[in-house]
């Protein structure tokens, strides 16, 4: 899988905002109607791999938030503050949208990158997440962009091998220092919280004294 990657690291073939102007009119009507619809019934276009594309086993989603620090944040002001960038399918469309993505250690403030499965919220309160948990890792600056990418690509190619457990993923951006963490599913499941920390110490060559810390998000939330 991660030859695949690698391949195409440095093919930013497609461009992804090249519609943008055009639908920004169009995508404005369509929230106004959007809003005035039952949830249900709004009908999203589905991210599909192109022809000839390497298809991944999820699609997954780009958010970005940013806040001010010293604030207190509500889940409500959370969910305010916390942008989609986009949803994509393939390897393809991975890179086309990282390829334009500012990097973790050129962000400046309070900011927070999260990658999750398609359908997933990067909240504690979504249903995949609410009997979760994280691994967290805190990084000292200047590490955040390299972890980040190498934590990303390995959950996108399946490395974690613990099934449908792995919800996504975040890099916090802070004063002092970054932090990335990886989301589960089932916080109580030790074996696979294990393998988790296991393949993160493998995939991100953590310096052995690393500190990695788990913690379930009901212990979040209080």
């Amino acid at each position: 899988m991660n030859n695949k990657f690698d391949a195409l690291k440095d093919d930013d073939s497609g461009d992804h905002d090249q519609n943008e102007e055009n639908n920004t009119q169009k995508d404005s009507e369509k929230e106004k109607s959007d809003r005035e619809k039952p949830q249900s019934t709004t009908k999203r276009k589905a991210v599909v791999p192109g022809p000839a594309e390497h298809p991944l086993q999820y699609n997954y989603t780009f958010w970005y938030s940013r806040r001010t620090p010293g604030r207190p944040t509500s889940s409500q002001s959370y969910e305010q503050n916390i942008k989609q960038i986009g949803t994509f399918a393939s390897v393809e469309q991975f890179w086309r949208f990282y390829s334009h993505m500012v990097r973790p250690g050129d962000l400046t403030g309070h900011s927070d990158f999260h990658l999750f499965k398609e359908g997933i919220k990067p909240m504690w309160e979504d249903d995949a997440n609410k009997n979760g948990g994280k691994w967290i890792i805190r990084l000292r600056k200047g590490l955040a962009s390299r972890c980040w990418e190498n934590l990303i690509l390995a959950m996108l190619g399946e490395q974690f091998m613990v099934g449908e457990e792995i919800c996504g993923a975040v890099v916090s951006v802070r004063f002092q220092e970054d932090i990335i963490s990886i989301w589960n599913k089932t916080a109580s499941d030790q074996a696979t919280t294990a393998r988790i920390r296991d393949t993160l110490r493998r995939v991100l060559n953590l310096p052995p004294n690393t500190i990695m810390e788990y913690k379930t998000h009901t212990d979040s939330i209080k």
